[in-house]
């Protein structure tokens, strides 16, 4: 098994290349139209694409969570050890920051931006706890029969949930966080980041218990 600093490295730069891809991603959909749907398509496509990629790198070393939501459901699982989520969480952080600066770098805008891209109100935190509990009921699904699924399986589901919740489905706290940081088309203010964080938090708890009632049940039958 790698290192404990292999796999906080794994989360760190696996999470720093999903920012880049979303935040650059969004930045190039803007640059190249002004119709906002086919901006969120030119968004959606490479976030998809991209995560199935990083699962499939930094699976086999670190789990590929690149989502504190992740690490901390996989902890409340028993899973992985608390210890370990914590450096996952701190990892993920870091890495989300350091993506979005990377994104801003490539396309020559000034490194340091806040955005002011309102995303708040009931629906949207809804969306935000529905994403969050779908993506974590695909992970766990996945694990339990079909682990060989799960980078395709999460890339679909993220390239689905864009469309279908009303928050575009960030279901990721440490994405949340990074996207405040960035005043393009992929931004949130940073006055929405802790409810949504609340609500991303709510959605892998739900989701939890879910799975341990659905997977833990047919394990035993």
């Amino acid at each position: 098994m790698p290192s404990l600093g292999q796999r906080a490295f794994c989360e760190w730069l696996g999470t720093a290349f999903l920012l880049a891809a979303v935040v650059g991603s969004g930045i190039m959909a803007q640059r190249l139209t002004g119709d906002d749907a086919l901006a969120l398509l030119c968004n959606t496509l490479p976030t998809g694409a991209i995560l199935a990629v990083l699962i499939l790198v930094f699976g086999p070393l670190s789990g590929a969570h690149f989502n504190p939501a992740v690490s901390l459901a996989f902890a409340l699982r028993g899973e992985v050890a608390w210890p370990t989520a914590a450096v996952y969480i701190v990892a993920q952080v870091f890495g989300g920051l350091v993506g979005v600066w990377v994104a801003h770098l490539m396309f020559e805008l000034p490194v340091w931006q806040f955005s002011i891209t309102q995303r708040t109100g009931p629906g949207q935190w809804f969306a935000e706890a529905v994403a969050t509990f779908g993506l974590l009921l695909t992970v766990f699904g996945c694990v339990s029969r079909r682990p060989d699924s799960v980078p395709y399986a999460v890339g679909l589901y993220i390239t689905a949930a864009y469309w279908f919740t009303a928050s575009t489905s960030f279901a990721n706290p440490a994405v949340t966080i990074a996207r405040s940081l960035s005043d393009t088309f992929a931004g949130i203010a940073p006055a929405g980041v802790a409810a949504f964080i609340a609500a991303q938090l709510a959605g892998a708890l739900a989701a939890v218990g879910v799975s341990r009632w659905l997977w833990r049940e047919r394990m035993t039958a």
